[in-house]
């Protein structure tokens, strides 16, 4: 019989859960989330936008379908942790390869079992969003010791952390079929279910590193441009802001999601900040302004943009307005110009996990670029 080797999450005001190590066993720090899905854990896992960040699962059981080759968002895991109330203690799928904690472990990332979830995240509700470690076997101390390694970690808040996960060099994924249009997507964290999105509608992509200039996308003749979503503190890019600028000039089409939502909030003049605990989760409603539209999203972010329903400000691209808002807490979920050639969510309407909702966003910049 397996022993169980002794863990604790430990958050910066001193809250310490105890529980067995889930996982790798050693330490990690990073910021402690909550995350609201009932399915697609390997999804989140591997969405580089949780890169640095530990996420505590809402759904009281993970694991039940294991681990397979197929459903991965980016080459690797990108949580700095992870946290659960009740693992599976077996995988049960036909597309398993292996188990969720085996896979923790092939890839070395610390996780935590059998703690109290709801607790965690009712305090992070209250108290926001917050430097965090886990910590096991070896790496265990005091209480006081431990709180003094997660205090010293760098905040999200300021953090630069686009570049960590963007690609190396450009790639091209081949569209399903005849190439009706070229997108360039700008790789600030992108997953991979969003070229396949992309492709599917007949679109060859480019996808360019997170500082790829003006003029090796024009060199690249696309018809639009994509921005993706990604990690970190919008206010950190300045150089992903001054392209968005760069390509709004030259009249490209431009689509962005989440992150890439945030950078053409700043390009227009927006500004934005950090939220208390943020938006993590597939099941959060988002109202369309000029529709009445609702979809339910699938979302990670811990900062959004300033504004409100239904706001119009001017620009030095024309006029824009606030097009979409959450209808939990009236946060900016989307900005677009009003004349039409440039839009962004902050939701992912790519979401392989699903919901699937609004996909049709892909189609809306298909059109797009057929129209320009």
């Amino acid at each position: 019989m397996r022993t169980e080797t002794a863990a604790a999450l430990v958050l910066e005001d001193g809250r310490v859960f105890r529980g067995t190590a889930y996982g790798a066993v050693g330490q990690t720090l990073g910021e402690a989330v909550f995350c609201t899905a009932m399915t697609g854990y390997q999804e989140t896992l591997t969405d580089p936008s949780y890169h640095r960040q530990i996420v505590v699962a809402t759904a009281p059981q993970i694991g039940n379908t294991g681990w397979n080759d197929e459903d991965d968002e980016s080459a690797k895991i990108w949580v700095a942790g992870y946290a659960v109330r009740d693992p599976a203690r077996r995988a049960s799928n036909w597309r398993a390869t292996t188990t969720l904690p085996e896979e923790l472990r092939r890839q070395d990332i610390v996780g935590i079992a059998g703690i109290d979830t709801r607790a965690v995240v009712r305090h992070l509700r209250t108290r926001g969003s917050m430097k965090a470690g886990i910590f096991s076997g070896p790496a265990l101390a005091s209480a006081d010791e431990l709180v003094s390694r997660v205090t010293g970690q760098p905040s999200m808040l300021g953090a630069d952390l686009a570049d960590e996960v963007s690609t190396d060099a450009v790639y091209t994924i081949e569209p399903d079929g005849d190439a009706r249009h070229t997108v360039v997507a700008v790789d600030l964290g992108i997953k991979t279910n969003t070229p396949r999105m992309f492709a599917q509608r007949g679109m060859r992509v480019h996808v360019v590193p997170s500082g790829a200039s003006l003029e090796q996308i024009l060199d690249l003749k696309p018809d639009g441009v994509f921005l993706s979503n990604g990690p970190g503190d919008p206010a950190t890019q300045d150089g992903a802001v001054a392209l968005t600028q760069g390509v709004l000039g030259a009249g490209l089409p431009l689509f962005g999601i989440c992150f890439g939502n945030q950078i053409l909030g700043r390009a227009l003049g927006r500004g934005t900040y950090k939220m208390k605990f943020g938006h993590r989760g597939i099941n959060i409603p988002v109202v369309e302004h000029d529709t009445g539209r609702i979809s339910i999203t699938a979302q990670n972010h811990g900062f959004a943009l300033e504004g409100e329903q239904g706001e119009r400000f001017d620009t030095p691209f024309g006029k824009a307005e606030v097009s979409h808002v959450c209808a939990n807490d009236g946060t900016v979920e989307g900005v677009r110009l009003l004349d039409g050639r440039a839009f962004s969510v902050q939701y992912h309407p790519e979401a392989a996990a699903g919901p699937h909702d609004a996909a049709y966003l892909f189609d809306r910049f298909a059109g797009l670029m057929e129209g320009a």
